[in-house]
């Protein structure tokens, strides 16, 4: 059956991949995004709540409802927490979290029992990354919204998931802004944390195939509060609630902490 689909983001990556999924699956799907790569999408900056309005207001003159609402829109930041811009993390928080309530105040008014929210979120929302915190802060008050909401939605028939997608082979890892500024309390650590993600982007998974289980995940008849994919993360995911919080904040920044010099 047709479903009016509204997908945040979907002018690129994870989203633009998704959409089209959801389009040769027979459904309406509007993208929006701030450069819409085609005319059949909409310009729409997710900081402006103005917009957002307007947007939301076509749509429910031209379709009346939303089936589903995908929130995947978003950027990360990296570098030492103590020496990061306040301009850049206020920044990355009206994006990545505030962009994402905004949309979702103003889709519920026209969002009806069997409807969705699909908040894509990221792995990084499970546990801190050392010199990634304030993207990890930003997905982890994603997740707590998306949560908060299912509670509040519980009885309208309305669903609300957040999805976690490891590491993807996406523009992200270009468009990511990267801050190297150290001092004397982190020395070569920055730097280092950052070569290691780097070395390790072509073992990341594909688009096609994080999309596809995010398909999939969309069209199921209910879906969890929560979703991880790969393997990678649900391991981390699994130990983070079995082992003292002291000892695994240790282990992970024994792996991503930057101690260790490596060279691509």
């Amino acid at each position: 059956m047709n479903k009016i689909i509204v997908v945040v983001g979907g002018t690129s990556g994870i989203g633009k991949n998704v959409s089209n999924l959801l389009k040769k699956d027979g459904n309406t799907v509007i993208c929006i995004g701030r450069k819409p790569t085609d005319p059949t999408q909409y310009k729409v900056d997710i900081t402006m709540e103005q917009e957002i309005e307007n947007f939301f207001s076509i749509i429910k003159d031209k379709y009346g409802k939303i089936d589903i609402l995908i929130n995947s829109a978003g950027y990360g930041i990296s570098g030492a927490a103590e020496l990061s811009s306040f301009t850049e993390v206020k920044n990355l928080f009206d994006v990545n979290y505030f962009g994402a309530f905004r949309i979702i105040k103003y889709a519920l008014p026209i969002m009806n029992k069997n409807s969705k929210i699909i908040n894509i979120s990221s792995c990084c929302a499970l546990f801190p990354l050392p010199f990634r915190i304030h993207y990890c802060a930003s997905k982890s008050a994603l997740s707590s919204l998306s949560y908060g909401l299912r509670m509040e939605l519980e009885g309208t028939g309305i669903q609300v998931s957040t999805i976690n997608p490891g590491d993807v082979m996406t523009n992200f890892i270009y468009t990511r802004k990267k801050d190297f500024s150290t001092n004397s309390r982190y020395g070569m650590r920055v730097g280092n944390a950052q070569v290691l993600i780097d070395k390790n982007n072509k073992k990341r998974m594909s688009v096609e195939y994080v999309s596809k289980k995010i398909f999939n995940i969309i069209n199921k008849e209910k879906v969890k509060a929560m979703y991880i994919i790969g393997t990678k993360y649900k391991i981390f995911n699994f130990f983070s609630k079995l082992i003292p919080i002291n000892v695994f904040l240790k282990i992970i920044n024994k792996f991503f902490g930057g101690g260790k010099i490596y060279q691509l």
